[in-house]
C-alpha cells in the first residue's frame, strides 16, 4: 500500500492518484464513503472508497487496512474485484488526518440498485433469486474453499456492477478459521465489534469462542445470510435480532432453506453450498438462462442450437434491464469469440431493438463488424438475412473499408442461396459504398451475376441495378444501365427477368436522353409487346407508352422553339423508384406457381405498387426459366438469347469464356431456323432494330485481356441504329448455310466501332 503525505489538502483532491473522485454515494458499509469515480488514463469509470481516522492507530483504519489486503488477495467471480489503493496524510495546522483510499471495478449499493430497477411481482423474485445465488456462491467460496468467515454477511456489503451481478465485499472483519487450532483461546474475528449487533448470532454476541470453534466454518456467515435475505425481501434494513421472526415477505419456496439458516443451534445452521444445490427457490428461468450462458464452453452444439432458437422469445419474459445490461454482452462476447451459434445472432439482434440507437452502436454494432469476418457459413448467412436490421446503422467509412470486403466474397460463393442473400444485402449498404468501389468492384460482381446460372438472381441483379442507379456517377450510369437492361435482361429467357428489365428501363427512364429512348430503348422494348409471356407483353405496351409520352413531350417543347428542352419525366407515370419493389423481394419468398409470370405494370400507379408479386417470383434459384413457345400468331417471335451464352459482357471478367474468340459475340453457334417470311408490320421493327454494320474484314482475334476491366458494360454496348442497313446473314461465321429470315433477339450483330 502506498503511503503519501500531504499538506494543506482535503484527501480529496489528491494530485499523485491517477483516479478522479466523484460524487458519494448515500449509503455504503461501516465507517467507509463510497464514491463514483474516473480514470485519469482513459475516462473508465470506478469505484473509489475511503475511510479516514485521526491517527494511524485508529481501530477503524487498522480494520480498513485488513480489509483491503483481504481483497486485494482474495478473487472470485461474486467478489468485488480490487484495483488499487493508497493511503495519505494530510495536514492542517497542527492536525493532521490519514485517509484509506481502495479504487475497484465500478459498482453502486445494493440498495441504491434495487430502488433504481424497481422490480415487482415475478421480474423482482427472479431477479433477487439470482443475486442472491451469486452471493451464496460467494460466502460458500470463502467458507468452504479458503476456510475464511467474513463475519457481517449483510444488506450493506453487497454492491451491484454496471452488468447487474451482484458482488460481495466488506471485508473488514474477514479471518482466518481456526476451528483446528486446539490451543487458540482469543477472538478468532479481531475486528467482531464492527459488526452490528442485530447482525450477531447468539455466540458471537456472547463472544463464545470456544463454542465459535467448535462449530462449522459456515456457522456465522450461514446467519449472515438469513439476515440479507431478510433485508432484501422485507425493504428495510435489519433493526433488531427479533425481527429476524417476521417470515411474511420470505418467498415460501425459500422459506424452510431461510430457518435452517437462522438455527440457534451453530452446528445445525445450512452450509450455503447446500442452499445453492437444493433450494428450488433458485430454478427459474432467468438464473438458468444466465448460468447456460456463464458455462456456453461446456455445451455440445445441439444444445447451443435448440437454446439459441429459444432464447428470443425467452428473452422478451425475463426482466428486460437484467437482459439488456447482462444477457446481451454475454452473448455478444459469445458471438465474438465463437463459441455461439449462429442463431445466437437473432437474439443479439432481439435484444439490440430495445436499445436506443446510440446504445446499439456502442453495444452490438462492433460485433456485428467483427462477425462479417468469420469463416462460419451459417453466421454469414444469419448475418445477410438480417442486414435490414442494422444496415441503416453502419458508417459509410466502415461499410467501405471493413463490411464490404467480407461481404463481397459471396459473390462468387459456390452456394446459389448465399450468392442471392450477398446480392440483395447490396440494397442496403451499396448506398454507403464509395464511387471506386461501386465501379472498381461490386459492377464487375454485378456483371457476372446477371450471367448466373440461377434465374433468379439474374432478375433480383436487374432490380439492384434499378435501385442503386441513383447512387452511380453520371459516366457509369451512361456505360451501364442500357446495356444492362436491354441486351442482358431484355434478352433473358427468364420471363420475370424479362419484366424485371422492363420495370427498371422504366423506373430509371431520368438517366436517359432522348437519342438513347429512340434509338437503343424503344427498338428493344417493342420487340416484347410480342413475348409469349403475357405480363411481360403488358409490362412492354405500357413501357412503350411511356417513353413515346416523353418523346413527345420532347417533339412539342422544341416545336415550340425551346432549344433547351430537356426530357421531362415528372409527369410520366410509372417512373417511381424501385426501392419498394426490390425490398419486398428481400422479404417475401415466392410459391413456384407465381414464377410463371409478372404482374403487370400499372400505368396509373407508381411501380412500387405493383411489384410485390414481381419480386416474389424472383426469390425462389430452384425455378427453371421459362420457355418461349410459338403460337399461330406468334408463329415468328424468337427465343431469346439465354444470359448464360456469351455476349461479350462476361467475357472480360476473370478469363470468364476466354477460350472464345473476341471476333464472336456468342451467337455464331445459334443455326438460323427456316421461317415463314415476316409480315411487313413484323419486317419494320425488325429494321428499326438493326445496327450499322459493315463488312467483316480480317481481325486480330480479341482476347479478354485486352478487354477495358474498368467497364464491364463496354463489350455489349450497341450503337444507335442508322438508316442504312445491310442484310443480317452477311458476314455470318457460316456462310456455307443459307441465309434465313431474320430472328428477333437472336441475331447476329456486327458492330463498326464508329457509334461506340
Amino acid at each position: 500500500m502506498r503511503v503519501q503525505r500531504e499538506w494543506g489538502g482535503s484527501g480529496t483532491g489528491l494530485k499523485d492518484l491517477p483516479y478522479n473522485i466523484g460524487e458519494p454515494y448515500p449509503s455504503a458499509w461501516g465507517s467507509w464513503t463510497h464514491h463514483r469515480g474516473t480514470s485519469k488514463d482513459d475516462g473508465s469509470p470506478v469505484s473509489i472508497f475511503s475511510l479516514s481516522g485521526s491517527n494511524a492507530q485508529d481501530g477503524h483504519l487498522a480494520a480498513g487496512r485488513n480489509g483491503v489486503k483481504r481483497l486485494r488477495t482474495v478473487r472470485h467471480p461474486n467478489i468485488l474485484s480490487f484495483l488499487y489503493s493508497t493511503e495519505v496524510e494530510t495536514f492542517d495546522g497542527s492536525t493532521s488526518r490519514i485517509t484509506l483510499y481502495m479504487v475497484t471495478e465500478p459498482v453502486m449499493p445494493l440498495s441504491e440498485k434495487i430502488k433504481e430497477l424497481g422490480l415487482e411481482g415475478t421480474q423482482r423474485d427472479e431477479y433477487y433469486a439470482w443475486g442472491l445465488h451469486q452471493i451464496a456462491k460467494a460466502v460458500s467460496f470463502l467458507n468452504n474453499d479458503c476456510k475464511l468467515v467474513h463475519g457481517n454477511v449483510c444488506l450493506a456489503s453487497v454492491v451491484v456492477t454496471p452488468t447487474l451481478d451482484w458482488k460481495l465485499h466488506a471485508f473488514d472483519v474477514l479471518s482466518e478459521f481456526d476451528g483446528n487450532n486446539e490451543s487458540a483461546t482469543g477472538p478468532m474475528l479481531q475486528y467482531e465489534w464492527l459488526v452490528g449487533p442485530q447482525y450477531k448470532p447468539m455466540e458471537l454476541a456472547k463472544s463464545d469462542w470456544v463454542a465459535i470453534r467448535k462449530s462449522p466454518p459456515w456457522a456465522i456467515d450461514s446467519w449472515g445470510l438469513g439476515c440479507f435475505i431478510y433485508e432484501i425481501f422485507s425493504g428495510i434494513k435489519l433493526c433488531k435480532t427479533e425481527e429476524l421472526r417476521n417470515t411474511g415477505s420470505i418467498p415460501k419456496s425459500l422459506l424452510q432453506d431461510y430457518q435452517r439458516l437462522l438455527s440457534s443451534m451453530p452446528s445445525r445452521r445450512m452450509n450455503t453450498s447446500k442452499l445453492i444445490e437444493n433450494s428450488e427457490y433458485f430454478q427459474n428461468k432467468l438464473v438458468d438462462t444466465i448460468h447456460f450462458m456463464e458455462i456456453l464452453t461446456l455445451k455440445d452444439s445441439v444444445e447451443k442450437d435448440t437454446f439459441f432458437r429459444k432464447l428470443p422469445n425467452l428473452a422478451e419474459q425475463l426482466p428486460r434491464q437484467i437482459v439488456l445490461k447482462k444477457l446481451l454482452p454475454l452473448l455478444a462476447s459469445a458471438l465474438e469469440f465463437g463459441s455461439a451459434a449462429a442463431p445466437a445472432l437473432t437474439a443479439l439482434l432481439k435484444m439490440g431493438s430495445w436499445l436506443s440507437a446510440e446504445e446499439f452502436n456502442v453495444k452490438v454494432l462492433p460485433t456485428i463488424v467483427k462477425l462479417f469476418a468469420s469463416n462460419d457459413r451459417a453466421i454469414r448467412v444469419s448475418l445477410l438475412q438480417h442486414i435490414d436490421q442494422y444496415g441503416e446503422s453502419l458508417s459509410a467509412q466502415v461499410v467501405d473499408e471493413q463490411v464490404y470486403l467480407h461481404i463481397a466474397t459471396g459473390f462468387s460463393d459456390t452456394s446459389a442461396f448465399l450468392r442471392e442473400l450477398t446480392l440483395k444485402s447490396m440494397l442496403v449498404l451499396a448506398p454507403k459504398l464509395s464511387q471506386r468501389t461501386i465501379s472498381g468492384s461490386l459492377l464487375k460482381y454485378l456483371s457476372k451475376l446477371q450471367v448466373d446460372e440461377e434465374p433468379a438472381i439474374r432478375t433480383n441483379t436487374t432490380i439492384l441495378l434499378g435501385n442503386i442507379a441513383s447512387h452511380l456517377n453520371e459516366g457509369t450510369r451512361k456505360r451501364v444501365l442500357i446495356n444492362a437492361f436491354t441486351v442482358r435482361a431484355l434478352r433473358d429467357t427468364f420471363s420475370p427477368a424479362r419484366g424485371a428489365g422492363i420495370m427498371a428501363l422504366c423506373a430509371t427512364s431520368s438517366y436517359y436522353d432522348i437519342s438513347e429512348i429512340a434509338t437503343r430503348i424503344l427498338p428493344n422494348v417493342v420487340v416484347l409487346t410480342i413475348d409469349a409471356d403475357s405480363d411481360v407483353r403488358s409490362k412492354a405496351f405500357q413501357a412503350v407508352d411511356q417513353f413515346l409520352q416523353i418523346v413527345k413531350q420532347y417533339y412539342e417543347k422544341t416545336s415550340a422553339g425551346d432549344t433547351s428542352a430537356a426530357v421531362g419525366i415528372s409527369s410520366i407515370p410509372g417512373n417511381a423508384s424501385l426501392l419498394g419493389w426490390a425490398m419486398s423481394s428481400l422479404t417475401l419468398k415466392g410459391k413456384p406457381s407465381e414464377q410463371a409470370s409478372l404482374p403487370p405494370i400499372n400505368s396509373g400507379a407508381p411501380l412500387t405498387s405493383t411489384a410485390t408479386n414481381a419480386s416474389s417470383a424472383m426469390d425462389t434459384p430452384s425455378t427453371a426459366p421459362a420457355r418461349v413457345n410459338s403460337s399461330t400468331d406468334l408463329a415468328d417471335q424468337p427465343v431469346p438469347v439465354s444470359p448464360t451464352s456469351t455476349d461479350g459482357w462476361g467475357e472480360i471478367e476473370n478469363g470468364i469464356h476466354e477460350e472464345q474468340d473476341g471476333d464472336k459475340d456468342g451467337w455464331d453457334d445459334i443455326e438460323p431456323l427456316e421461317e415463314p417470311k415476316p409480315s411487313p408490320a413484323l419486317a419494320n421493327i425488325q429494321a428499326a432494330q438493326k445496327r450499322p454494320v459493315s463488312q467483316p474484314v480480317s481481325q486480330p482475334k480479341l482476347q479478354a485481356s485486352t478487354l477495358d476491366d474498368d467497364d464491364p458494360w463496354a463489350a455489349i454496348a450497341a450503337p444507335p441504329p442508322t438508316t442504312r442497313a445491310k442484310p443480317l446473314s452477311a458476314g455470318r461465321g457460316r456462310g456455307a448455310k443459307p441465309a434465313a429470315a431474320p430472328k428477333l433477339g437472336a441475331q447476329r450483330i456486327n458492330r463498326t466501332s464508329s457509334g461506340m
